[in-house]
């Protein structure tokens, strides 16, 4: 049985639509972020980062695995599905999930945090975060117009980087201009593992209790 620690993040979604596309068992442990539980100890020695997701797998002798895309690999791996074992297939698959690793996702979170949760709008890194988070999802837009998926078949770099494109309101980004983005968000969200991965560990939190637990996280 794997053990999944998350809470409602586009990081957090990653590993719980994989876990239900793959359909491999699971249990849900909730961690509240704004109590900062991520900090605790008997969660610290399973990610040293104090970070979610985090996962530990009972049938590996209790193995532990953090870092979002890490973890989609390990799981991926672990069921044969969702990533190529062919050296150019794998490669592909790997080097869109490093483009939201490395982009997608640091650069929205920023946007996030300046738009959104910062008490002070300090209009200079909104602009900054906006633009490249809307250049990114271009870029996404740009390769989808001849591609259904990002890597040929559906696979794990579409579900990393479809947690995170799907909130593309929340930093006040607008994506009217990206049509086939759009067709490829919506082509996804139609998945019933997307769908049932979406709602762990719970229904999706009301916007103002977001931005008051993020403001907490962001002042400390």
């Amino acid at each position: 049985m794997i053990t999944l620690y998350t809470a409602a993040t586009p990081n957090g979604y990653k590993a719980s639509v994989t876990l239900e596309e793959l359909a491999l068992p699971y249990q849900v442990k909730h961690l509240d972020l704004m109590k900062g539980e991520q900090k605790h100890a008997d969660f610290l020695a399973i990610n040293p980062n104090g970070r979610i997701p985090a996962i530990v797998d009972s049938e590996e002798d209790n193995f532990a695995v953090f870092e979002s895309g890490a973890l989609m690999i390990y799981l991926a791996e672990k069921a044969g599905r969702l990533l190529p074992t062919d050296v150019r297939g794998r490669s592909r698959v790997i080097q869109w999930l490093m483009f939201q690793m490395g982009g997608l996702g640091p650069m929205m979170g920023q946007a996030n945090v300046f738009y959104r949760y910062m008490p002070e709008k300090i209009q200079p890194a909104i602009d900054r975060y906006q633009n490249e988070s809307k250049r990114l999802l271009g870029v996404l837009d740009g390769h989808l117009k001849d591609n259904e998926f990002l890597a040929g078949d559906y696979s794990i770099a579409d579900i990393a980087n479809f947690c995170w494109a799907r909130s593309y309101k929340w930093p006040g980004l607008n994506i009217d201009d990206l049509p086939h983005l759009q067709r490829w968000l919506d082509s996804i969200h139609q998945r019933p593992a997307v769908q049932r991965g979406l709602a762990v560990p719970e229904a999706e939190q009301s916007p103002a209790s977001i931005i008051a637990a993020a403001q907490k996280i962001v002042q400390k």
